[in-house]
C-alpha cells in the first residue's frame, strides 16, 4: 500500500496565492485601460476636459434663453439654468457613458486577444472614467450656477448623490446590452440612435412630469430618465414631492439589462472578438 504524496510546502502556498495574484492583476489592467482610455479620449482633442464641461453648459444656456423668452418664471423655482440642469444633468450622464460602455469591446478589441484582459474590464475602465468625469461635471456646473444666480434652493446632497448614481446604474445596464448589441449587429447602432432623439424630450428634461396630461403620464412613468431627472429635481428644490419617482425600477430596469448585456457576452465572446 502505497503512502499518499504531500505536496511541497512552495507549491501550496504558490497555489493559494493564485486567486490573489489574479485579483490584483485584474485591478491593474482596469487601471491601465482607464489610463489608456484618458490618453484616447480627452487627451488628443484640443480643450480635452473642457468639452465635456461645454457640452451640457451650452445646452443648459439654450434652453434657458428661449424659455425665458416664453415663460416669467421656470416650472419650479425662481431660476431657468438651475432648473434645466437638474434635467439635463442626469440625461447627459445616462447618454454619456451609456454611449462609451457601448463601444468598449470595439474600442479595446486589440487588447481583447490577450488573455489577461477581458471584456469585463474593458467595460468596467469606461464606467469607472466615464462616471467620474460626469460627476465631476455635475458639480462644476451645479456650483457655478449655484453660485453665479439667485436661486432660493435647499440643496439635499444625499437625494443628489443617489440620483447621480441611479443615472450611473441605468447607463451600466443599457450600455453593457448596447455593448453585444453593437458588436453583434451592428445595424442596431443606428436604430439606437434613432430611437435616442426623441428620449430628450420624453424624459421630462425641460417639464415636470406631474404637469403633463394623465394618458402622458401613465406612458412615460415606463421611462427611467423621468424617475431620476425626478429624484434630482427633489434634491434641489424641497418643495417637489415627486410621489412617481421609483428607485427599485430604476434598479430593476438596469438590472435585467445588465444581466442579459453580461449573459450574451459571455456566450459570444468569441464571435464578437474574431468578427
Amino acid at each position: 500500500m502505497t503512502a499518499p504524496t504531500t505536496l511541497p510546502a512552495n507549491k501550496i502556498l504558490i497555489d493559494s496565492a493564485t486567486p490573489r495574484r489574479r485579483r490584483f492583476a485584474s485591478f491593474r489592467t482596469i487601471t491601465a485601460l482607464v489610463l489608456r482610455e484618458m490618453a484616447t479620449s480627452y487627451g488628443r482633442s484640443p480643450g480635452g476636459y473642457l468639452w465635456a464641461v461645454l457640452e451640457p453648459v451650452a445646452g443648459i444656456a439654450l434652453l434657458s434663453a428661449v424659455f425665458a423668452l416664453l415663460f416669467r418664471a421656470p416650472a419650479l423655482g425662481i431660476n431657468f439654468p438651475l432648473f434645466y440642469a437638474t434635467g439635463m444633468i442626469p440625461f447627459v450622464t445616462f447618454s454619456s457613458v451609456s454611449a462609451k460602455l457601448a463601444q468598449a469591446i470595439n474600442f479595446s478589441k486589440p487588447l481583447l486577444a490577450y488573455p489577461s484582459v477581458t471584456f469585463l474590464d474593458a467595460i468596467l475602465a469606461r464606467f469607472i472614467l466615464n462616471m467620474l468625469t460626469e460627476i465631476m461635471v455635475a458639480y462644476l456646473v451645479f456650483t457655478g450656477i449655484l453660485l453665479i444666480f439667485e436661486t432660493r434652493v435647499l440643496i439635499d446632497l444625499p437625494i443628489i448623490a443617489e440620483a447621480l448614481l441611479l443615472a450611473g446604474a441605468l447607463a451600466l445596464g443599457v450600455g453593457t446590452l448596447n455593448c453585444f448589441l453593437f458588436t453583434r449587429f451592428p445595424i442596431w447602432q443606428q436604430a439606437w440612435s434613432i430611437l435616442m432623439r426623441p428620449m430628450f424630450i420624453i424624459s421630462c428634461v425641460f417639464m415636470i412630469y406631474n404637469n403633463l396630461p394623465e394618458f402622458l403620464r401613465g406612458w412615460l412613468w415606463y421611462n427611467p430618465l423621468v424617475h431620476i431627472v425626478g429624484l434630482m429635481r427633489r434634491g434641489f428644490y424641497s418643495s417637489y414631492d415627486a410621489p412617481y419617482v421609483s428607485q427599485g425600477y430604476v434598479l430593476g430596469f438596469s438590472a435585467v439589462c445588465l444581466v442579459m448585456g453580461l449573459i450574451f457576452l459571455r456566450r459570444y465572446q468569441y464571435e464578437l472578438l474574431h468578427n
